[in-house]
C-alpha cells in the first residue's frame, strides 16, 4: 500500500489545521500561576464540606456515609488534574489587525477582536490575583456579548498589553 505525499503545513487548508489554530500566528501563554489561584479557590471551597462529611461519618459510624468524603476527594483530584490543563490550553496573540484570544480544552473557543471595535481596555487583579502576582486583561467593544478577557497575565505584561492595545483601537478609530 502506497501512502499520501504529506503537504507542507502551508499547502493544508486552514480547515484542516482547524479554526482554532490560523496560519502563522504565535501564541503567547498565560503564566502558570493562574492554575495555582484556581486550585487554591477550589481547595477553600471544598474543605470545608470535606471536613464536615469525614467529620459526620466518623460520628455516625455508618459505613455507607463514606460515600460522600469518597466522592468529594473523587471530585478534587479531578479538578487539580483539569485546571492545569485549561490554563495551559489559554493563550492570546496579537496580529497586525486584530487580537486572538483561545481558551478550552473540549469546547474551544477562539475570540477575534478588531483593534478598531475596542472602545477601552481594563486591567483587573483582585486581592488573590495579587497574591499570585497575576492580573486580567477586559477589553469592551460596542457588542455587549463580547467575552474578550485574558486572565493570568503577569501585571507587567497585562500593563504592556492594555497599553498596547489602546493605541492600536484608537489608531484604528483615527483612521475610520
Amino acid at each position: 500500500m502506497s501512502s499520501a505525499p504529506q503537504l507542507p503545513e502551508s499547502a493544508v487548508p486552514a480547515t484542516a489545521r482547524g479554526a482554532f489554530d490560523p496560519e502563522g500566528v504565535t501564541w503567547t501563554p498565560v503564566s502558570t500561576r493562574l492554575a495555582a489561584a484556581r486550585l487554591t479557590v477550589a481547595g477553600a471551597w471544598f474543605a470545608l464540606p470535606l471536613v464536615g462529611s469525614v467529620v459526620l461519618a466518623a460520628l455516625v459510624g455508618e459505613p455507607w456515609l463514606w460515600v460522600l468524603p469518597g466522592i468529594l476527594v473523587a471530585l478534587v483530584a479531578w479538578i487539580a488534574w483539569l485546571v492545569p490543563r485549561q490554563v495551559r490550553a489559554q493563550a492570546y496573540a496579537e496580529r497586525d489587525d486584530d487580537l486572538l484570544i483561545r481558551r478550552g480544552i473540549m469546547f474551544r473557543t477562539l475570540v477575534v477582536v478588531p483593534y478598531g471595535r475596542m472602545q477601552y481596555v481594563d486591567v483587573n487583579a483582585g486581592p488573590l490575583a495579587r497574591k499570585f502576582s497575576i492580573a486580567s486583561v477586559q477589553l469592551h467593544t460596542a457588542s455587549p456579548q463580547t467575552n474578550a478577557s485574558i486572565s493570568g497575565l503577569p501585571p507587567q505584561e497585562a500593563a504592556r498589553l492594555r497599553d498596547r492595545l489602546a493605541s492600536r483601537g484608537e489608531a484604528r478609530l483615527a483612521g475610520l
